[in-house]
C-alpha cells in the first residue's frame, strides 16, 4: 500500500518567531564573557590548608582570575597536607594549591605513578621565611641544641615529622621528641606549656610574636639544616595537578595554570595588597596580615638546573630515611606545558 504523502507546512509567524529567537539565544551564549560560559566548564577542586604559601591561590579565587578564564573552581580546606594528597588520589579533588607538602604529593606520586604534576612550587629560606621553630617567650632557649631532649610540636603528616625530627637532630637537640598537633594548635600548646617548642610554619609565628606567647628560635631551619645553606631554595610546598584532570581537560588544565600564574604575579608584584586575602584562609585576620613574612614562587617554567638540584636533596632526604620506597626523580613530576 503507498504512503500517503502530506504537503509540507510552512511555519507560521509565530513559529519563525521561536526559531529566531532560539537560534539568537545560542548566538548569545557563544558570545557571552567567560564568566557566564563558566558555569558550563568542567568542576576543578583544589585543597588547600590554612598556611602563608598559599596566598596566590588565595588572590586568584578572590579576584576573580580562574572565574575570568571561564573555569568554575571548588575551594576545598583541609587540616592537613597529607590529606589533600590522599583526596586527589581518591578523586574527590583535582589539584592542591601552593603550600600543600611536596614530600606528600612525592608519596601519593610513588603509590599511584604518574598521578600527579607540579606546576608551582614555594622556596623558602632564611630570607623568604615560610619554616621555623618557635619557643614559648620565656624559654632559655638560645639555640637549636637547648632542646635537646625537649618535647617539640610538628604540624600533621610525614612530611612535617620528618623534617622536624632532622633539624632537630642536625640542631643538636638529639633525645628530642616529635608531637604531631595540628598547625593551629601550635601557639597555645606552647602558650600552655604542653610543648617545649614547635616546628610550624608562617603564619603561626607571627601569630605568637603578635600576641606574646612565643618568639622565634631559628628561621628557615629547612635550608640552613636539611639543604645545608640558609639561602638555599627549600620548595617544601607545591601547587599541582592530577594527571587525571589534565589527560581529560589538557584546555581547563592549562587555562587553569594561567590563571594561578597570574595570582603569583599579584603577589610579586604588589605583596602588600594581596596580603589581604590571608584572611578567612589562615588564621591571620586584618590588619595583622601585614605582618606575615612570605614565601617566593616559582613556575614551572621558571626552574633553574640548580633549583631542581636543591629541590631533589630534599626528596632525597625521604628516601634516605626510608620513607619513600624508592627514590623519586623531582624533574619527572614537573608539569612540562
Amino acid at each position: 500500500m503507498a504512503l500517503s504523502k502530506k504537503p509540507l507546512t510552512l511555519a507560521t509567524p509565530a513559529s519563525r518567531r521561536q526559531l529566531l529567537q532560539a537560534g539568537a539565544a545560542g548566538l548569545a551564549v557563544l558570545a557571552a564573557p567567560a564568566i557566564v560560559r563558566a558555569q558550563g566548564a568542567p568542576k576543578i577542586r583544589i585543597g588547600y590548608w590554612p598556611i602563608a604559601a598559599g596566598l596566590p591561590f588565595y588572590s586568584a579565587v578572590e579576584l576573580g582570575y580562574f572565574k575570568a578564564a571561564g573555569l568554575d573552581v571548588e575551594v576545598q580546606r583541609y587540616a592537613g597536607a597529607q590529606q589533600i594528597m590522599e583526596a586527589m588520589l581518591a578523586d574527590r579533588c583535582d589539584g592542591s594549591a601552593n603550600g600543600t607538602g611536596s614530600a606528600n604529593i612525592a608519596i601519593g606520586e610513588i603509590a599511584a605513578p604518574g598521578s600527579f604534576k607540579i606546576f608551582c612550587s614555594n622556596p623558602s629560606n632564611v630570607k623568604n621565611v615560610l619554616d621555623q621553630v618557635l619557643v614559648p617567650t620565656a624559654s632559655t632557649a638560645k639555640v637549636m641544641a637547648d632542646l635537646k631532649g625537649k618535647r617539640v610540636a610538628s604540624g600533621p603528616g610525614i612530611q612535617n615529622v620528618t623534617l622536624a625530627k632532622a633539624v632537630l637532630e642536625r640542631g643538636g637537640a638529639t633525645g628530642a621528641t616529635v608531637v604531631e598537633l595540628p598547625i593551629g594548635q601550635h601557639v597555645a600548646a606552647l602558650a600552655a606549656g604542653q610543648v617545649d617548642g614547635c616546628y610550624t610554619l608562617e603564619p603561626t609565628g607571627t601569630i605568637g610574636r603578635l600576641n606574646g606567647s612565643t618568639r622565634v628560635l631559628e628561621a628557615g631551619v629547612i635550608a640552613k639544616y636539611v639543604l645545608g645553606d640558609p639561602m638555599a631554595p627549600w620548595f617544601g610546598g607545591s601547587a599541582s595537578l592530577t594527571s587525571a584532570l589534565i589527560k581529560k581537560n589538557p584546555e581547563a588544565a592549562k587555562k587553569f595554570i594561567g590563571a594561578y600564574g597570574q595570582g603569583v604575579a599579584f603577589v610579586r608584584s604588589k605583596p602588600a595588597e594581596a596580603r589581604q586575602y590571608l584572611k578567612g584562609y589562615t588564621a591571620i585576620e586584618g590588619p595583622l596580615t601585614g605582618e606575615v613574612p612570605l614565601a617566593a614562587y616559582t613556575m614551572y617554567n621558571e626552574f633553574t638546573p640548580g633549583d631542581i638540584a636543591y629541590f631533589q636533596k630534599f626528596f632525597d632526604l625521604f628516601s634516605d630515611k626510608g620513607i619513600f620506597s624508592s627514590r623519586l626523580m623531582v624533574d619527572s613530576m614537573l608539569y612540562k606545558g
